[in-house]
């Protein structure tokens, strides 16, 4: 088989970005090593930014994103006991976030792949990329007793933080940053209403605290846990209950609480593999960098990484330039390292982690959240970075 671009991954990265390469006309084959149920099950980020929600209308999948999902204007931070809300909206000039389940944008994406026909191989086991610093790379697979091979010009690597794309490229070649924090967050899906229009953070003295929603009737929580808390330990009852202490007594009151559909604990890392080419290999997505969930930039930095991939690729096939791809490093990072400060920021400001300086650090936690709370400068620029900075 012989495609132009071969994409490693078919979750929103990889397939979002087949999308946009389909409809400039560049071929593309998505290989997945996970079934299409696997990678619907997924509950993950539901927060978009106005450069996610454009690339998706872009890419002609927007339609139903726009019909059902839900538009917030800003979002409550819960401090000693009192709600304070953000007013994104007012604070940018009009900029708002998009409340829609990744497990929707998904849905939507696989539908418009298997729409236009695209190549879409799942279940793809032991996927291996071959020269990929020469001018011929191809990747192998195997499914079932087969093996396959796929020539390309280029690959894209959407394949995760735990792919095989960014192992592909060698020890000596990648240069990576991380920090581990010493929590995770305990999520729950549950079929309720959600506790709020808008989402709340909540800092309290038990820990960080987030109500957020996937619909009108689904909701999404989370507390903040030891990393290595067994979720077997967290019945919903008692889940429940370590929430409502977490939130402003008015919030407490109203919570609607009902069995757990889904229950997990995320561990907390900001990643970044300064890596993003080697070759004719290309990082996009959680395969290059990785985020706390604290203001929701794991997936919208995912997005911008296929906007400025998107673009290099298309120009290299419509002018014959290889500008686009030779800057995409440069221009990916610069936005990256920008979600990744904010996020790193808005865990140190939300969460009461464990360390050993005699309450020195959390001492400095309050003080930034009144200084935040209390300036229109401050506030200014914690909406700017939430609803997502120019991808330009």
């Amino acid at each position: 088989m012989k495609t132009q671009v071969c994409i490693i991954g078919a979750g929103p990265s990889g397939l979002l970005l087949a999308q946009l390469l389909h409809r400039a006309g560049v071929d593309t084959v998505v290989l997945e090593k996970h079934s299409p149920e696997h990678v619907l099950g997924r509950i993950r980020a539901g927060v978009l930014e106005t450069g996610f929600c454009d690339l998706m209308r872009e890419g002609g999948v927007g339609d139903r994103m726009d019909a059902e999902g839900q538009v917030h204007h800003g979002f409550d931070i819960a401090y000693r006991d009192e709600r304070h809300h953000i007013d994104l909206a007012g604070l940018t000039g009009g900029d708002t976030v998009m409340v829609y389940g990744q497990t929707e944008i998904q849905r939507d994406l696989f539908a418009a792949r298997d729409a236009m026909a695209g190549v879409t191989i799942t279940e793809a086991q032991d996927v291996q990329l071959h020269d990929i610093v020469g001018d011929a790379p191809y990747v192998t697979y195997s499914k079932g007793d087969e093996d396959f091979r796929i020539d390309c010009d280029f690959i894209a690597g959407c394949d995760g933080y735990h792919g095989v794309s960014r192992k592909s490229i060698p020890e000596d070649r990648l240069v990576t940053y991380e920090k581990v924090y010493p929590v995770g967050w305990l999520g729950v899906l549950s079929e309720t209403p959600p506790v709020s229009q808008e989402l709340i953070y909540a800092n309290h003295d038990r820990g960080f605290a987030l109500c957020s929603m996937r619909s009108d009737q689904v909701s999404r929580y989370y507390i903040d846990v030891p990393v290595d808390t067994p979720v077997d330990q967290w019945s919903d009852e008692r889940f429940w209950e370590e929430l409502k202490s977490r939130l402003p007594k008015d919030a407490a009151s109203s919570l609607v609480t009902g069995p757990s559909i889904e229950k997990s604990i995320a561990p907390l890392r900001s990643f970044v593999c300064d890596t993003l080419n080697h070759g004719r290999l290309f990082l996009a997505g959680d395969a290059g960098h990785i985020v706390p969930p604290t203001g929701a930039k794991g997936l919208n930095s995912a997005a911008s990484d296929i906007y400025f991939l998107s673009r290099g690729l298309i120009e290299y096939y419509k002018s014959d330039s290889e500008n686009g791809l030779k800057n995409y490093p440069a221009k990916a990072l610069a936005r990256v390292w920008k979600a990744e400060r904010f996020s790193w920021w808005m865990t140190l400001m939300l969460h009461r982690l464990p360390e050993n300086d005699g309450g020195f650090s959390q001492r400095m936690r309050d003080a930034e959240l009144d200084y935040v709370l209390n300036s229109k400068a401050a506030l200014t620029s914690l909406a700017e970075n939430y609803v997502g900075l120019p991808f330009e």
